[in-house]
């Protein structure tokens, strides 16, 4: 599975015939998030809920209501969450320097 198709699974944008967003957006997101699956989800999920918000609002006709404000609440939580475990992820790889005092030569990363 590719990295663009785990973004996707993420942000349930699975199906093929209505994708939400393209594969180039998806990469985009990729790219601005230095290939970081979560964090690119978490992108594209703030993305959503913005347009959301903005477009959505609250709207009420007949007995259908729709509040674009409460569903950009849910993705945003979600979104943050997943940056979250993007974050607990990047902890697991941290850098370090070893100096041998006998050469004064610097090894690791």
């Amino acid at each position: 599975m590719e990295n663009r198709d785990k973004v996707r699974l993420l942000i349930t944008d699975t199906d093929r015939e209505h994708e939400i967003f393209t594969n180039v957006e998806i990469d985009a997101f990729l790219d601005m998030e230095e290939d970081d699956i979560r964090g690119a989800a978490a992108l594209a999920l703030e993305t959503i809920a913005t347009n959301e918000a903005l477009t959505l609002k609250v709207i009420k006709l007949l007995d259908l209501q729709t509040d674009g404000t409460k569903l950009a609440e849910v993705l945003m939580k979600r979104a943050e969450k997943l940056r979250e475990q993007s974050d607990a992820a990047d902890e697991e790889f941290d850098i370090y320097t070893v100096v041998d005092d006998t050469t004064g030569t610097e090894e690791g990363e």
